[in-house]
């Protein structure tokens, strides 16, 4: 037998986490009932606001991203919308997308480290950048390939701090883009300032790539409409140049 404390489902009676769906419809904002749906409970109105913001700043970057590219392509096969925003949702993993959920593990790691070794967080930040380049990899959430600053960082940051969000995670953070500055500018980018935020607010690094997915979607579902609606089918779009570097032609035979 399953359990699940999401939901229940009878003839005409739908509860979700305690409350009759009927009463949630156009009384609860969508981002909240997101809220409601990962905790079980209803968001507080800072909560609210917060979760909001961060499903906001992920909604789209551009046609550009694996997301947005696979979706667009794959709709000029002429398939459903569904189908495209899937091929879309097949692209998120650890590289796009990923360092939501990485970065805030790590985060999530190196407070706890912290407060048991009663660093501070410049100790923190310095002792976990020694940590990863000893093993050779890179701190997620940190520079962009685009933005020298990241709009949307800054944006995020503000309503932390004025809803109450600004701790552990965000202060951290915050010591690590000043530790980077010492040898090279990586200004915190929106997955990082995400995955700060969200450890702040006491969610499991586990749901990173889930704020990124949920914002995303609705972005590709624009641009896959778009694409339908305004393009001609199989139009190009890969047009960067291709080099051949197999086997010479040889004979069948061989």
């Amino acid at each position: 037998m399953w359990k699940t404390g999401i939901s229940k489902i009878e003839p005409n009676h739908i509860v979700t986490r305690g409350y009759r769906q009927e009463d949630l419809i156009g009384s609860v904002p969508f981002a909240s009932v997101f809220f409601l749906l990962l905790t079980g409970k209803k968001p507080d109105k800072n909560e609210a606001k917060m979760i909001d913001a961060l499903i906001t700043s992920s909604v789209d970057h551009g046609v550009t991203p694996p997301t947005t590219h696979a979706a667009r392509l794959v709709a000029s096969a002429g398939v459903p919308l569904p189908t495209a925003v899937a091929a879309g949702v097949l692209a998120v993993g650890d590289v796009h997308g990923g360092a939501i959920e990485e970065g805030a593990r790590i985060l999530q790691e190196w407070v706890r480290k912290g407060k048991e070794k009663t660093w501070s967080e410049e100790k923190t930040a310095s002792e976990l950048l020694k940590h990863l380049r000893g093993i050779g990899r890179r701190m997620p959430g940190f520079g962009h390939r685009i933005h020298r600053q990241d709009p949307r960082t800054q944006r995020l940051f503000v309503l932390a701090r004025d809803l109450g969000f600004e701790r552990e995670h965000v202060k951290l953070s915050m010591a690590i883009e000043k530790e980077f500055a010492v040898r090279k500018a990586l200004p915190i980018n929106v997955d990082g300032a995400i995955a700060a935020i969200i450890s702040d607010m006491g969610f499991d690094w586990r749901l990173g790539k889930a704020f990124f997915l949920i914002g995303r979607v609705a972005g590709m579902i624009a641009h896959v409409y778009e694409e339908m609606t305004s393009q001609k089918p199989m139009r190009r779009m890969c047009t960067q140049e291709t080099e051949y570097d197999g086997p010479w032609e040889r004979p069948s035979k061989e």
